[in-house]
């Protein structure tokens, strides 16, 4: 018996029947209409909202991704619960959404704790039966988009630190270097503020996002001027593809949950973009 996390939001977050769960994200994944990317994607980043209000724009992340067969799939999300540890990951063998189980690489989870530990001097907590969202929330996308046979690299963090993070990236580098792996980062934008505020906030944290420099996104939330609850994963992905040869940031889609729901007054920012490597 496989020791399998269970999922807290399959059913409430997003489809719990496995055919209406397929449909619902192949059709967020065909209605995408991708500009030329030049180059390999070594990474996307993606909102982690309920499927219903993001998932259009997670579709323009994951559509990048179709038909690639990695071996190693690196998804960074921020942790939204009151763990004490800076850097999580789960204690299960996989993961379990109503696609399928999703094998964790147990030896990359204890090789990159080996190196945040040299790094950091604290390397990943395991947790079981973790209440997060915004970890699992992508694993029905990437099930849908890539072909079968790839494993996970979960890493959930808590400690938003410019530090912490650059450490990460550092760390995560070294695992998936020479490996056929993608590195997904999980992140919603502003939180509450209305549309035309989030427009403005959304528009910084993304330019910084798109100038590929993850010092300056952490610049844009110290500075008031925009935000990223994910703000943490999304500067060591960017930290980690640097490190692994990626020279661009391209934004496919920006929308807040207004565009949703009609209600402009109180929304949530959500932003998709891609991590590329140019072909020499």
């Amino acid at each position: 018996m496989v020791d399998i996390r269970p999922s807290p939001i399959a059913g409430r977050w997003y489809e719990g029947n496995p055919q209406a769960l397929a449909e619902s994200v192949d059709e967020f994944l065909t209605n995408v209409k991708l500009p030329a990317l030049k180059g390999e994607v070594m990474g996307v980043i993606a909102p982690h909202a309920g499927h219903i209000y993001s998932g259009a724009v997670a579709g323009y992340a994951f559509a990048a991704l179709r038909s690639r067969t990695p071996d190693l799939v690196a998804v960074i999300s921020p942790m939204h619960h009151p763990y004490y540890e800076p850097l999580l990951t789960t204690s299960h063998a996989a993961y379990w959404t109503p696609l399928g189980e999703i094998p964790v690489d147990r030896d990359a989870v204890n090789q990159l704790d080996v190196l945040l530990k040299s790094e950091l001097g604290v390397g990943l907590a395991p947790v079981a039966r973790d209440p997060e969202h915004s970890l699992e929330i992508e694993l029905p996308f990437l099930q849908r988009a890539l072909k079968p046979g790839w494993k996970l690299l979960p890493v959930m963090v808590r400690a938003q630190e410019l530090r912490v993070s650059q450490g990460l990236g550092r760390a995560l580098a070294q695992v998936l270097r020479g490996k056929d792996s993608i590195l997904v980062a999980s992140t919603d934008l502003s939180h509450y503020y209305n549309q035309t505020a989030a427009l403005k906030f959304d528009r910084a944290m993304l330019n910084a996002i798109e100038a590929f420099d993850p010092e300056a996104a952490f610049d844009v939330e110290r500075a008031g001027k925009g935000f990223a609850c994910g703000l943490g994963a999304v500067t060591a992905v960017l930290w980690a593809a640097k490190e692994l040869g990626a020279d661009q940031v391209r934004v496919l889609r920006h929308a807040t949950s207004g565009d949703v729901t009609g209600d402009y007054t109180s929304v949530v920012g959500y932003g998709a973009a891609v991590i590329l490597k140019s072909s020499k």
